[in-house]
């Protein structure tokens, strides 16, 4: 919720992108549970979106992975386009990494599964409002093992996660690292958020010196 120059909260407003009336009318229910949230339209694809959602004047963008006329990641890059100051959550049915990666490098802030619950719902909405990112956490969760934890720390972190942490630790910044690897924000932010996670830090600090002490990677 944000506030006006009164100290009168504001609700956030949410605009829907989904095929299927069920979906669409399903979070417009959930949604008017909550007085800090505006419920402000919705659009069935891709299409229709970018013809309505621009006039609808949404702080949060929910899309449908598999709207029918254009595919997710695709209908989010166009919106994220035409409306930078919108943060987008894309809708999945399932954890998959590559779905998040896809939201991750088309500009959304996060991904939402659609068995959430409404208050899973609202703390997404409000999150994405506020610009931090959201994905499930079922995928920061770290595999259960018969061996010690700190034994695996970092071993499941790919190739390219090594490298941002490598350039983490030089003391790079997420522009920085976009500029050094050639890739957007988004996919840098992805790839901390991940890292982090991993990792099991609160900060970048902190994912430093843990890599550092377990020599996850090598600085030169």
């Amino acid at each position: 919720m944000t506030r006006d120059a009164n100290g009168a909260g504001e609700p956030t407003r949410v605009f829907v992108v989904a095929d299927q009336p069920m979906i669409r009318h399903g979070l417009a229910a959930m949604l008017a549970s909550d007085r800090s949230v505006q419920w402000v339209g919705a659009a069935a694809d891709g299409d229709e979106a970018l013809r309505v959602a621009p006039a609808a004047a949404a702080d949060v963008l929910l899309v449908d992975m598999a709207p029918p006329r254009r595919d997710g990641p695709a209908v989010v890059a166009a919106l994220h386009a035409g409306l930078p100051e919108v943060r987008i959550v894309m809708l999945a049915a399932d954890a998959s990494a590559g779905g998040f990666r896809q939201a991750a490098e088309a500009g959304a802030v996060g991904v939402l599964l659609k068995r959430a619950t409404v208050l899973e719902l609202l703390d997404v909405v409000h999150a994405a409002h506020r610009g931090q990112q959201i994905y499930p956490p079922q995928t920061m969760a770290v595999p259960a093992g018969n061996g010690s934890a700190r034994a695996t720390l970092g071993g499941d972190l790919t190739p390219r996660e090594r490298e941002l942490l490598a350039l983490m630790a030089r003391g790079q910044t997420n522009q920085d690292i976009a500029t050094s690897l050639g890739i957007g924000m988004p996919t840098v932010k992805f790839h901390v958020t991940h890292i982090l996670a991993k990792l099991r830090a609160d900060n970048r600090t902190e994912a430093v010196l843990v890599a550092l002490r377990h020599k996850i990677v090598a600085f030169d």
